[in-house]
């Protein structure tokens, strides 16, 4: 008798065993879509809210329009920055080649008459074009690695658009069911941890919510405003560079980065008032979302320290790809979170400042 029970046991655990590994197995390529959809719906679930009172408590309506927003403001963006990535660097690299076929290029006159730099720089220019054919060769060897791991960069976002939509398709039912879902969460924890597990929900809301909206609200607001300057002004490439504006506003000195290159290059181009225009854009606009909606975004929720937030960002694209760029820093927040919540005492409460 206890041997029989023994080996129904057995066969119970290994039936549950079976389960788990073949639902892993079935969700394993919606992993990153799943996660994304979470971070999202977390995130902006006040919003959700807001929107279904509105609409007298109908919430495949809200659901349905907050996964409508979800694909203007990032599906949309990214399928642009994919198909101006691949356009782009095929003009730059084939522009490229055209003028290196005539020979070594000469220095453009006011290389020379920059200050301070401008002697040197021209220096360097003359010493490079003196290796003759072969320094033009050797800039063509380059140009074709160049542009592969662009275009690889450009196919590695294409993918992701894939995951993005599935995520927008799991977004809608976690909008609209997330009541539910969060109920039986919560019992679930509560069973496990007690007390603790509502605490831990809690937690978890507000550091994703709180990373999201203080890291990538800002990052959003900084690239919609810089491309529209790009535009405005005239600048080529502006899709590319408001994508690339909000990868560097992570960083505290990135986007005047690029809008002061950007001012620059019209500057060198003849369009001084386009390159006034584009200055003031910079530092009146873009740099002042860094100074105002950060700090007031991130005192409503929790901040990450810089390390992890770069973690986050390179970590999450090894990971899962472009998508990952919105999932690594919540997990690593969460992370942390969840690893002060066990060395810290009972008795000490998690400030908000992670």
């Amino acid at each position: 008798m206890i041997v029989s029970q023994s080996i129904l046991q057995f066969v119970q655990l290994a039936a549950i065993l079976v389960v788990v590994v073949g639902c892993y197995e079935v969700l394993h390529p919606f992993t990153p879509a799943l996660l994304f959809a979470l971070v999202v719906c977390i995130s902006t679930w006040p919003v959700y809210l807001r929107l279904r009172e509105i609409l007298h408590g109908r919430s495949t309506l809200a659901a349905l329009l907050m996964v409508c927003l979800l694909i203007v403001l990032v599906i949309s963006p990214s399928a642009l920055l994919t198909i101006s990535l691949s356009n782009d660097v095929l003009v730059m690299v084939e522009s490229a080649k055209v003028l290196l076929s005539h020979g070594p290029v000469s220095a453009p006159a006011w290389l020379e008459e920059i200050p301070l730099v401008g002697g040197r720089l021209h220096g360097y220019w003359l010493g490079l074009a003196s290796g003759g054919e072969e320094a033009v060769m050797l800039f063509k060897q380059l140009l074709d690695p160049a542009r592969n791991f662009l275009l690889g960069a450009g196919n590695a976002i294409g993918t992701s658009l894939l995951q993005m939509v599935f995520a927008a398709f799991i977004g809608f039912f976690f909008y609209r069911d997330g009541d539910v879902l969060v109920q039986t969460l919560r019992n679930g924890l509560s069973k496990l941890a007690g007390d603790l597990g509502k605490e831990l929900l809690t937690t978890i809301h507000d550091t994703v919510a709180g990373v999201v909206q203080g890291v990538f609200g800002t990052a959003l607001a900084q690239a919609m405003v810089a491309t529209i300057g790009f535009l405005i002004a005239g600048v080529p490439g502006a899709f590319l560079l408001g994508a690339a504006t909000f990868f560097l506003s992570m960083i505290p000195i990135g986007p005047p980065l690029l809008w002061g290159g950007a001012s620059m290059w019209l500057f060198f181009q003849g369009a001084y008032s386009w390159a006034i225009f584009m200055a003031l854009w910079g530092v009146l606009v873009i740099s002042s979302i860094d100074n105002l909606v950060r700090p007031y975004l991130i005192s409503r929720g929790s901040s990450l320290p810089l390390l992890l937030i770069t973690l986050g960002v390179f970590g999450g694209i090894v990971a899962f790809g472009f998508i990952g760029i919105f999932i690594g820093p919540p997990i690593l927040a969460v992370g942390l979170v969840l690893t002060r919540l066990w060395t810290e005492p009972p008795s000490t409460k998690i400030e908000k400042s992670y």
